[in-house]
């Protein structure tokens, strides 16, 4: 069955009956003030912040709060903080889209003009250090029993091979009956396409050319302008587009698809825009051929990106018609085709392969793209890798490309039942790529079954996971106050400091180059553990500040002076006065994350030499295994401590 997960729920009337609950559930809450003032005491303490690490809210100005979509790191050091329209419909309806960039050096924050709506979009670093972002909402969601209008596609045909028609938002479409509906969106249909034939009589001699012309089509969402099931229709027809004259009233038209007072899902846009870091500004590019809303951006080893499913201009998940951006053309063309679940996590692998661990973020039925495998894209095979327990609940799980990257292992992490499921599992699983018949293999539980987990790698190699709910968007109070670290050397966790704020859908986190995480976001769908009091986008930021900084933080290896780019032989030399204290360095892509997907963060192990003043690191020259781009450099201490990132553009 496919699923078309809710943004939005219904109210419910809290009862005479549930008043009274809710007083014997605040009851004992005085009784437990000394716990909880004790609990405050020891984690100030340094001995625990040394073991578990810390966390510590923003001061952030009014002006400056938003709800937090998406975040991505650039390579300024700042954060680009995307909404759009936040989930929020009446900002949606008034054109009020949001993007924040805030530094975290001087803990300051910029508000960006944002020309588009970039809620549920993709995003993908670029090698030059911009920021792709694609896609976003053309039109929000109605739900059963909100529809008053009759709504569905109508395709738009061209029969004019000179001449491309512009038909603007508000064009009425009227059928031989006089039913009309109206395009809400603004739509382009290119030129027919012309093409010459060669035809032969009978006694094989050739003919004159003849002309054959095939008309364009390009298609739009309509709503009847009438209330009410009369302008509902399942019948293909002609409609003449209201104020086309001549020419170009006989050859364009439309022709309906199903209309229907059924609900409507939301609704992809075709646009596309680099967001440039040293400009704080986005810059429009070709837009895409498809719509989509809720895809994944993934960058190649050749500095492409590829864009994969989303639901269309219509509210369909697209069927598979993925498109791939080059960033020196500032231009889309078609991609292998292949079917996704939308936001699906997809990790480029050493080979230039696609690993999909069957992590995703919901619409799409639940008997199709669900199983994880290798994608091919040049021939556009997909082999499937068994072995994953709770295959069923792969939806709002987290996934990441294990560090260092050269083991080539993929991790998932919780996840749920499709849709508004209640299920949700506490499983986690690691695959070896590297072997010649990769089959998952189970790695520890998390505390408790988990969606909506978001898992950063850090400098030390660890894996810090933190947040998360048991139940669909963090309903009955479900979120998870809980943290831990994950090493992948001993395939065990450890517990870590237990944030204040809870996070479920619509939440990111991500290293910062000083080696502390932030987190954002969350869109519950209520307040309280009855689903009585409906929910708000939480506003608030976290940053966690590791163990490993507390207890060497004012004694953490140091890299100076160096480079920005790397030599000839792919290294880069740094000064230092301690250069006996660098035990490791990594290369780390930093993130761009939304619906607990970041397919973007990667850690590369690199060799280092070492004398009296200085340390080079070498770089691996595989652009499958470190693809171009900016990364941060960090170098860790025996004990973990890491430096300070230094940012390196890899060619």
């Amino acid at each position: 069955m496919a699923h078309r997960p809710s943004k939005k729920t219904r109210k419910t009337v809290l009862s005479i009956g549930g008043i009274a609950v809710l007083a014997g559930l605040n009851a004992p809450a005085a009784l437990g003030f000394a716990e909880e003032q004790y609990y405050e005491y020891k984690i100030a303490q340094p001995a625990y912040k040394a073991r578990y690490g810390s966390w510590s809210q923003l001061d952030i100005p009014k002006e400056f709060r938003t709800n937090a979509i998406h975040a991505a790191l650039l390579h300024t050091g700042k954060v680009l903080i995307v909404a759009g329209s936040g989930n929020e419909i009446k900002k949606f309806d008034k054109g009020s889209f949001d993007t924040v960039l805030w530094d975290p050096r001087k803990n300051t924050f910029k508000k960006i003009p944002t020309p588009d709506d970039f809620f549920c979009s993709g995003h993908a670093q670029l090698p030059d250090g911009r920021l792709l972002v694609a896609g976003g909402t053309a039109r929000y969601e109605r739900l059963d029993g909100e529809v008053e209008r009759a709504g569905g596609g109508m395709r738009v045909k061209n029969e004019d091979p000179d001449k491309a028609m512009v038909l603007k938002k508000g064009t009425r479409f009227r059928s031989p009956a006089g039913v009309e509906y109206v395009s809400k969106f603004e739509v382009t249909i290119p030129r027919a396409k012309r093409t010459q034939e060669i035809t032969y009589n009978r006694a094989g001699v050739m003919q004159p050319w003849k002309t054959k012309v095939t008309a364009s089509e390009a298609r739009v969402f309509v709503e009847a302008t009438e209330k009410g099931p009369l302008s509902v229709t399942d019948k293909q027809a002609q409609y003449e587009i209201v104020g086309l004259k001549g020419k170009d009233g006989a050859n364009t038209y439309g022709i309906s698809e199903k209309i229907t007072l059924d609900k409507q899902d939301f609704q992809g846009i075709r646009a596309a825009y680099e967001f440039d870091p040293r400009a704080e500004k986005y810059i429009p590019v070709d837009p895409m051929a498809k719509a989509r809303w809720y895809p994944t951006l993934v960058g190649l080893d050749d500095g492409r990106v590829l864009a994969v499913s989303g639901l269309d201009d219509v509210g369909v998940i697209d069927p598979g018609d993925n498109e791939i951006y080059d960033p020196e053309t500032k231009q889309w063309t078609p991609g292998p085709k292949r079917y996704f679940p939308t936001y699906p996590a997809l990790f480029l692998t050493q080979g230039g392969k696609l690993f999909y661990p069957a992590s995703n973020a919901g619409y799409g039925p639940a008997d199709k793209g669900r199983e994880a495998g290798l994608w091919d894209l040049e021939s556009n095979t997909f082999r499937k890798v068994p072995g994953l327990r709770d295959a069923d609940a792969t939806e709002t799980s987290a996934s990441l490309l294990l560090p260092p990257a050269q083991d080539q292992k993929v991790m998932i992490l919780g996840g749920g039942g499709v849709g508004e499921s209640r299920k949700s599992t506490p499983r986690t699983a690691v695959v070896d790529l590297k072997k010649d018949n990769p089959v998952f293999e189970d790695g520890p539980d998390l505390p408790q079954g988990t969606r909506y987990l978001n898992s950063v790698i850090m400098p030390d190699d660890s894996v810090f996971t933190t947040n998360g709910a048991k139940d669909y968007r963090g309903r009955s109070a479900s979120n998870i106050h809980k943290a831990q670290f994950y090493d992948p050397k001993s395939n065990t966790f450890r517990a870590a400091a237990a944030p204040r704020v809870g996070r479920n859908y619509h939440s990111e986190a991500l290293l910062l180059p000083d080696g502390r995480v932030v987190t954002f976001g969350s869109d519950p769908l209520f307040d309280d553990q009855q689903n009585t009091k409906l929910g708000h986008f939480e506003q608030r930021m976290e940053v966690f500040t590791p163990p490993a900084l507390h207890k060497n933080g004012k004694n953490r290896p140091v890299l100076g002076d160096g480079p920005e780019e790397l030599d000839r032989q792919h290294r880069a030399t740094f000064a230092t006065d301690h250069p006996e204290r660098v035990a490791k360095a990594r290369l780390m892509r930093p993130s761009a994350v939304t619906h607990t997907t970041d397919v973007e963060q990667r850690s590369i192990d690199l060799k280092v030499d070492k004398d009296r003043s200085s340390v080079t690191v070498q770089v691996p020259r595989d652009p499958s295994l470190v693809p171009p781009g900016w990364y941060m450099l960090f170098v860790t201490d025996a004990d973990g401590t890491p430096s300070e990132a230094k940012w390196i553009q890899v060619p």
